[in-house]
């Protein structure tokens, strides 16, 4: 199988990050009364450590991707030809595909386990950007279908370096809204705000990469309302560490533990594969747990 050659979106953006997550410190440097949402230095250094971690974890994973994407293209009798707009087309598919993976790892508890990681940070700046999960097994089984319907799987991993570049920007403050027909079209700051907000309507809403229509036809978009209801971030219960192996793995020790306290398989079941906040039926009012809930780390 020929490897078609396609440009390294990501390595030819590392210096743009740089240069955006210089600019936005230093525009809170020039408004000190931003301070308070802007960077707090354990918080970016935990950051950018999770998100150098998940080079070397992302490549441990992706072998056996690889190794399923391979076979599976190589039995699939239609392969598309690699033009400018098979990539285009691929990209949009891609980025459908996206949005049901992240949903997915929203409202499924051992999914969430490992997704919870970009959100356990109070704050939202170009560095949460880079706080990635270091247990990213389970993305790869989402685009299954496109390498199944002839997509390259080198072609896959082009569209998404060029999502994973798309969303960087967007994890920001610093911009508010875009004209309007962007604002409906695309993911931008306003829409992602919202998504790591962790209250009210604003809680699990807004999955899309780099379109946001899919939250529109699947009734999962809600727009941000700044004056009236600022997004608070992080998560329902938020951790109160900074060690990145503990931010890595809060939530499977949490699983583990409520796995080991359940009564039968049926909750046992329930606790890892029923959204974050399931609760088994009778279950005091009081231990229940909310959607994006993570146990507390020292």
């Amino acid at each position: 199988m020929s490897v078609p050659q396609l440009p390294d979106v990501v390595l030819w953006s590392i210096p743009a990050f740089i240069l955006l997550t210089v600019v936005e410190i230093i525009s809170y440097r020039l408004h000190p009364d931003d301070d308070a949402v802007g960077y707090e230095t354990k918080d970016a250094a935990t950051s950018i450590t999770m998100g150098l971690g998940s080079l070397f974890t992302e490549a441990l994973w992706k072998i056996p991707a690889v190794a399923v994407y391979t076979a599976l293209y190589a039995a699939t009798p239609v392969h598309w030809d690699i033009t400018w707009w098979s990539v285009l087309l691929a990209l949009l598919a891609q980025d459908y595909c996206y949005y049901w993976s992240h949903r997915g790892h929203h409202v499924i508890r051992v999914l969430w386990a490992s997704h919870v990681v970009h959100h356990s940070s109070r704050k939202f700046n170009l560095s949460t950007a880079l706080r990635q999960p270091w247990t990213g097994a389970t993305t790869w089984l989402f685009y299954l279908p496109m390498i199944a319907a002839g997509v390259h799987p080198a072609v896959l991993a082009f569209c998404s370096s060029v999502s994973l570049v798309y969303q960087f920007p967007i994890h920001t403050e610093r911009i508010r809204t875009l004209p309007r027909p962007v604002e409906w079209l695309f993911n931008t700051p306003s829409h992602h705000r919202v998504h790591h907000a962790s209250q009210g309507s604003y809680l699990d809403r807004n999955f899309g990469g780099i379109l946001i229509v899919w939250d529109r036809l699947f009734r999962s978009f809600e727009p941000e309302r700044a004056q009236t209801e600022p997004c608070v971030y992080g998560l329902t219960k938020n951790i109160t560490t900074f060690n990145p192996l503990r931010v890595a793995t809060h939530e499977y020790a949490a699983i583990a533990r409520d796995v080991r306290a359940a009564g039968d398989w049926r909750e046992r079941l329930g606790r890892v594969f029923r959204g974050p906040g399931w609760q088994p039926a009778g279950a005091p009012a009081a231990v229940a747990a909310a959607p994006q809930a993570a146990d507390s780390a020292a």
